[in-house]
């Protein structure tokens, strides 16, 4: 098993605005199997956020349901760089389009 430097935190929206951590994963499978699943219920929609592990910087990326906007180009880097596998990013786009 690979030493992950990032995480996925996600983030549950509530009537009132405010919101709720839900989960955090270190890996798009658990994020995808673990964590996608609790978001059936989330009438105000979520948010996952990519995170660097042991940094105080601001967060990667942050992508909002249900259009996920700017997934493409802001994961094409960590693509590019192998932190994250193609096959990663094509089971996280199908698992957030479904």
């Amino acid at each position: 098993m690979r030493f992950r430097r990032i995480y996925w935190t996600l983030e549950q929206f509530n009537g009132d605005g405010s919101d709720d951590v839900v989960g955090i994963y270190t890996s798009i499978h658990d994020l995808i199997e673990s964590g996608l699943p609790m978001t059936r219920d989330a009438a105000n929609g979520y948010r996952f956020t990519l995170c660097e592990l042991d940094c105080a910087c601001a967060p990667i990326a942050s992508f909002r349901s249900p259009d996920f906007h700017g997934i493409d180009d802001a994961l094409n880097p960590l693509i590019q760089n192998g932190e994250i596998s193609k096959e990663e990013f094509a089971e996280l786009r199908a698992a957030v389009k479904a």
